[in-house]
């Protein structure tokens, strides 16, 4: 999808820019309405509808929008780990919340209203947890090196039948769907995927489900985020999207918005699409695979594919791999456990990340190795140019700003450092070898390493973000300590 505003005007101090508000308005004009969104602290949308003319009035200017947003979590809860941005005497002020031009596209299963997503700011500058603003200013960053950066993004997902308040029984199909009112009387071990068992890539389960897939499909593309690869994948009620590969900033859009899509148009087709890491015990998780490659600014050719192979390549696993991209694997290795909370930002994350369900659990990487946290993909089962990095730790519950500008900046960082590669890939390793460092295995032991005074998360994104991201995190663990567990009733409810 082309953006409407690719070489947006700035805006001259004390006026506006007037050739984008014409644009706007002829852009506009069959319009009465548009809707605004941003993104919060864990990657959600929040949103809103405003008029046209409130539109066009604060297009380039901005608008007031509480700064809760980043002071609650995804139930709307207040964090309870203070931050500069849930302290009550602090009154929730407002934010500016400026639209993004470049974003606009239109809804198509909501009559093609326009959308718009917003950066926020305050004093003329990027607030500090507003993570399209992070991603951006790394963008930026790279492009003085003179380099762009590329991803795409593997969306796993499970799709459940939306149940009735009472389930899926005889004469409940009379009720409105209701999947919170149903979690409230049954375990979540009751719902139904839309179908059974383990069929990977079939092309006949996508039957069960038709109309339901192609339009996800279909509203994709009308959507500008349209899918590369889409199959079914291996569990009951699983789907898996490839994103298109595009600029890192538009993919990290691109994966919020397509969460949205695939919710919203679960709501027409009674279904629920689920972007949790481990929904199911037993069962492999949602996957969040990314991506990941550098171009140059100027040629578009790929910095991490290698013209001739190195017959002196310490390992033949990057035998086609530049300096560059032996830089910047380095880096994103060293960073790996410091910028844990940014890549599984959940509780639930670290469920995936177990051994025998196609999820990494050690720090480690290899040629087309997808057992290994980094696959690296070079020739020969690629051409050079799509020569890259695919990070396996993400779950579909990644936050994509998050992820992404935590990855890019990791191997930048490895860039400008000259880093060299310290870890032998998993090909190199000898039998019977200890094996690499594990990853980390919770939440809190993350958000522990993430918080270190060491920790390359504060040298990648400054001690402020860090303090802030790691209270949201905290807030996470907290709510998880005090729930009580099916598990833990089921298991102490008689015999202690």
């Amino acid at each position: 999808m082309s953006p409407a505003f690719p070489h947006p005007v700035p805006v001259p101090k004390g006026g506006e820019a007037l050739d984008e508000i014409s644009h706007l308005k002829v852009l506009l004009a069959g319009d009465n309405k548009v809707k605004v969104a941003g993104i919060d602290a864990d990657g959600l949308l929040r949103g809103k509808i405003i008029s046209k003319a409130k539109f066009l009035a604060v297009a380039t200017a901005g608008f007031g929008m509480s700064s809760a947003l980043f002071g609650w979590d995804m139930h709307d809860v207040i964090h309870t780990t203070s931050t500069t941005y849930n302290a009550k005497e602090g009154g929730f002020s407002d934010f500016i919340a400026t639209p993004d031009l470049r974003s606009f596209r239109r809804i198509p299963w909501e009559s093609n209203i326009p959308l718009f997503l917003l950066q926020f700011s305050m004093g003329g500058k990027p607030v500090m947890p507003c993570s399209r603003s992070i991603l951006k200013a790394k963008c930026n960053e790279l492009r003085q090196y003179g380099y762009q950066a590329k991803a795409g993004v593997e969306l796993e997902f499970v799709n459940y039948q939306t149940p009735s308040e009472d389930g899926y029984a005889a004469g409940s199909q009379s009720q409105p769907r209701n999947l919170a009112a149903f979690l409230n009387k049954s375990a979540p071990n009751q719902l139904r995927p839309l179908s059974d068992g383990m069929f990977g890539y079939s092309l006949t389960r996508i039957s069960a489900a038709k109309e339901y897939f192609m339009h996800i499909f279909d509203a994709s593309e009308a959507f500008g985020c349209g899918i590369e690869s889409w199959h079914t994948e291996s569990g009951p009620g699983v789907f898996e999207a490839a994103l298109t590969v595009s600029n890192i900033d538009d993919m990290a859009d691109k994966v919020s918005l397509f969460k949205y899509l695939a919710k919203s148009l679960g709501q027409e087709h009674g279904a629920t699409p689920c972007f949790m890491a481990k929904p199911t015990f037993g069962l492999p998780g949602n996957s969040g695979h990314i991506h990941l490659s550098l171009v140059d600014s100027v040629t578009g050719k790929n910095a991490f594919a290698r013209d001739e192979i190195d017959p002196n390549a310490p390992w033949s696993d990057i035998a086609w791999l530049s300096d560059t991209g032996r830089y910047f694997l380095a880096g994103v290795l060293e960073a790996l456990w410091d910028i844990m909370p940014l890549l599984a930002p959940t509780v639930n994350s670290y469920k995936r990340l177990v051994e025998n369900y196609w999820a990494p659990v050690h720090l480690s990487w290899g040629l087309e190795d997808r057992l290994a946290s980094v696959r690296l993909i070079t020739p020969p089962t690629c051409m050079a140019k799509a020569t890259r990095f695919e990070v396996r730790i993400p779950g579909a519950d990644l936050h994509p700003h998050h992820a992404l500008s935590a990855l890019m900046a990791a191997g930048l960082r490895g860039v400008q450092k000259k880093l060299r590669l310290a870890l032998p890939p998993l090909s190199a390793r000898p039998a019977n070898s200890p094996l690499p460092e594990v990853l980390p295995n919770s939440l809190e032991a993350a958000v522990a390493r993430f918080v270190a005074p060491d920790s390359i998360a504060r040298e990648l994104f400054g001690d402020e973000f860090v303090e802030y991201y790691a209270a949201t995190r905290e807030h996470e663990l907290r709510c998880w300590r005090e729930a009580v567990t099916d598990w833990e009733f089921k298991r102490y409810i008689e015999t202690v």
